[in-house]
């Protein structure tokens, strides 16, 4: 029962005070057109939406929709045309790009003029907000936590090999399952498909190997430090679906340093952008499997002085 209740009030408390009252942050949008025209835009917007909008301005469309590719912006405003042109992309996220759309859609239909929209690199149609892709993020995190739980309970004395064995039969057939999975109900992700797989591959070893050094070293207590720092944590810092540009402080601090956005946004990467944006996530993750492995030996390490003290105190038959 406490523990129910404690487990209720972290969910609440996590995620109520992550998404009690959304405001975007520093959204990358990219700016092409005359240095007066771009001036006014950054203008209206530091006066009327302060920080909402982080403004990059560049020297042509293409160098704009390059950005774009490499995800170094989400959206981009071109001026100076016919009527001006917004072009996001799709795949950094509903809400982002609902934020850009909406504000930039307010501010010259207040002008009286029209804004041509064109969206680049868009969701599969088989999964047309991430939706799918963030679950198999939230699938791969939580069943991790659980396969280590399990063999806490049923197989507590496991040594080193066992305990690794473990975390890498589940985190290769953990990846395959979830983006096969994931595959046969969006369809086709496309040519980054692969690459997919091994991000969640190695996301599912690092969440692993965290949990299996820390159920090793603490015990049950290891066990929920890591249900709520590597998974609740990471989970709900993310954003979701969402994205963490939207929440507090804390949580966008926090979101690019836990396992969860960092793999949510390189799936996106992967499947989207031709593998853009991947160099960061990666490093994060290997960083938590890494940290894993070595809290494996420690706790191994821990768990072997434990039991020499026990046999050295026995009494001698």
């Amino acid at each position: 029962m406490v523990g129910g209740l404690v487990l209720l009030v972290a969910l609440l408390g996590l995620v109520g005070t992550a998404i009690r009252d959304p405001h975007p942050h520093d959204i990358p949008v990219g700016l092409v057109g005359p240095p007066p025209a771009e001036q006014q835009i950054t203008s209206a917007f530091a006066t009327n939406a302060p920080g909402a909008f982080a403004f990059t301005a560049y020297e042509s469309e293409g160098d704009a929709r390059a950005a774009l590719d490499s995800r170094a912006i989400d959206g981009a405003l071109v001026l100076g045309l016919p009527n001006p042109r917004l072009i996001i992309a799709g795949a950094a996220g509903d809400a982002t790009t609902g934020v850009i759309t909406a504000a930039f859609t307010n501010v010259f239909k207040a002008q009286g003029a029209t804004l041509d929209l064109e969206v680049v690199h868009p969701f599969t149609a088989g999964d047309a907000h991430g939706l799918i892709l963030f679950f198999v993020v939230v699938a791969v995190s939580v069943a991790s936590l659980v396969s280590q739980a399990l063999l806490f309970r049923n197989g507590g004395d496991a040594g080193f090999g066992a305990r690794l064995i473990v975390v890498l039969a589940f985190g290769v057939l953990g990846g395959l399952t979830a983006m096969g999975t994931a595959y046969w109900m969006a369809g086709d992700y496309g040519a980054g498909f692969w690459t997919a797989v091994g991000l969640v591959v190695l996301a599912a070893l690092a969440v692993g190997a965290v949990v299996a050094g820390l159920a090793r070293l603490l015990g049950a207590a290891g066990i929920a430090l890591a249900a709520l720092v590597v998974v609740l944590l990471s989970l709900v810092s993310s954003g979701g679906p969402v994205g963490s540009q939207l929440l507090p402080d804390l949580y966008r601090w926090l979101a690019p340093w836990l396992p969860a956005g960092p793999l949510y946004s390189a799936l996106r990467g992967a499947l989207y952008f031709d593998g853009a944006g991947l160099d960061g996530p990666i490093l994060v993750l290997s960083g938590w499997l890494v940290a894993g492995l070595v809290l494996m030996g420690l706790g191994e390490l821990v768990s072997r002085l434990r039991g020499g003290r026990v046999q050295a105190q026995a009494p001698a038959h």
